[in-house]
């Protein structure tokens, strides 16, 4: 068999870091994991490529070669997915589709596609290849109801189907599934309540199996709660990558997602602090109580949110924060509560986005109900969209929405953001930094570009300057926000 992989169109979003990339000569921030593990679980003696369509265009030649396109896609490469299976089928591809978007959509691409692989490829993956031996596939595979695969059985993913050099991180999963129940995520849909963890000896050979691969830099844990089951990393799987990483002299540094809980945790923060840990993405949502209980974020309530990012940042761990706008309850006064609250917590990056219902998930069932859905969610949120009628008039939502993100990213919010977090935050010991040449070309950009012919060019040298005679150990963290506010705001012009 011969198999080509195709991770369709990242388009241009907050997280893509187009802009920001370009500075460290990378063309994508992270390689399609699912589907570099997806390859693992292939018979070994087939032919299989892998073309990322956000670095490599998908050339006819390929389409040609392959018996059979493998495509895995999130809802947000919606459009560059029905492009991919246009062209396929132009050819008369075969094609094989799984992960999140085809398995919350499937109904939608059942006259598109050969064969849906659904939910875990763990454990519908294998029933194809066994039929495909007998000749005998079917349309579709689909697991029996709460039945969920046994991580712990999962492969190393297939590096060598990449160019590692053409990333700014790498990325690796520990864990499954969510013990929260959010109403407006589809995390519990996709991999249920239940935390499912690796061991440590998996997590250390994934972590090995990078290592071997010449990969020094940045590694993204993409679990969507690294913390769902915090006595299993505290006892087992933090301690073994804290000695792999002592003696391996620190290769990599770490950032992942985790609840607002965290911060109840010290032992925790500062195992993550010391396996090499620098940042975590939180999703705070709102302050305010009412819509917090509206959407189920229980966790969040009855919280001093800022003192909870504050002790976070104070253990050593950069604060990526998570803002949702929308909410039945919100009124025009949370526009300034969410700007208030940004610039108080010293959150940099704010990823401020409308409220949208994901197909299957609570909100959309019930907006389903109160005959309120418009349309699908995107699955971007910073595209000043919003799937249903929400109570909030419209045109103010969006107004306010907009006022929200020119403020936050314009450089006077933005650098004094910057500030009040290198102010706080405790600095990650000194071993622990590894000096990578294209951090030299991305300064040398950031002054060119921020510096000297940049509009928020005052800012930067004030930044510079505070950073270089207060905190000096942190100036490369100055500098990287810096052109993260830069990436950002051309994001939110763009749009």
């Amino acid at each position: 068999m011969k198999i080509l992989l195709v991770y369709p169109e990242y388009p241009d979003t907050f997280w893509s870091f187009k802009y920001a990339l370009k500075f460290i000569s990378k063309q994508a921030s992270l390689p399609p994991l699912g589907l570099l593990t997806v390859a693992a679980l292939l018979p070994p003696e087939w032919e299989k490529k892998l073309v990322d369509m956000t670095i490599n265009s998908l050339k006819d030649i390929d389409i040609k070669w392959a018996d059979y396109i493998f495509i895995s896609a999130m809802n947000i490469q919606r459009e560059s997915v029905n492009r991919v299976i246009h062209r396929a089928k132009r050819w008369g591809a075969r094609i094989v589709a799984g992960g999140p978007l085809f398995t919350s959509e499937y109904k939608d691409y059942k006259e598109l596609v050969d064969h849906l692989i659904l939910q875990e490829a763990e454990i519908t993956l294998p029933h194809f290849i066994e039929d495909l031996k007998k000749g005998c596939p079917k349309p579709i595979y689909i697991a029996d109801q709460d039945q969920w695969a046994e991580i712990n059985k999962s492969p190393i993913p297939l590096w060598e189907l990449i160019n590692l050099e053409n990333y700014a991180s790498m990325c690796i999963q520990y864990s499954r599934g969510c013990p929260f129940n959010c109403d407006f995520c589809d995390v519990t849909l996709l991999f249920g309540h239940k935390m499912r963890v690796k061991s440590k000896e998996q997590i250390l050979a994934e972590l090995e199996s990078l290592y071997l691969k010449k990969w020094r830099g940045g590694v993204f844990f993409v679990d969507d709660n690294f913390i769902g089951n915090k006595k299993e990393l505290k006892e087992e799987v933090l301690p073994a990558i804290i000695s792999w990483m002592k003696k391996r002299n620190y290769p990599f540094s770490f950032t992942t997602q985790v609840s607002i809980n965290l911060s109840d945790d010290e032992e925790l923060m500062r195992l993550m602090v010391k396996a090499g840990f620098g940042s975590v993405f939180v999703g705070i949502e709102t302050p305010n109580e009412e819509s917090l209980a509206e959407c189920n974020k229980l966790q969040n309530k009855n919280r001093d949110l800022i003192a909870c990012v504050k002790k976070i940042q104070q253990s050593g761990l950069v604060v990526n924060g998570g803002f949702i706008m929308g909410f039945d309850h919100d009124t025009p006064a949370i526009f300034e509560r969410i700007i208030e609250f940004i610039q108080k917590s010293g959150v940099v990056s704010a990823m401020v986005g409308l409220l949208n219902a994901p197909r299957g998930t609570k909100l959309y069932q019930r907006l389903v109900k109160e005959n309120r859905l418009l349309k699908e969610a995107s699955g971007n949120n910073t595209d000043f969209s919003i799937n249903f009628i929400p109570k909030m008039n419209y045109k103010a939502l969006i107004t306010g929405y907009k006022k929200v993100l020119k403020t936050i990213y314009s450089p006077d919010y933005y650098y004094q953001r910057i500030k009040t977090l290198l102010a706080e935050i405790k600095p990650l010991p000194k071993h622990k930094f590894q000096f990578r040449f294209y951090y030299l070309s991305g300064f040398l950009k950031s002054v060119w570009l921020l510096g000297i012919i940049g509009r928020e060019r005052v800012h930067y040298w004030r930044l510079f300057f505070w950073s270089l005679f207060n905190r000096p150990q942190l100036l490369p963290m100055a500098i990287t926000y810096a052109v993260y506010g830069f990436h950002f705001r051309k994001i939110i012009k763009s749009h």
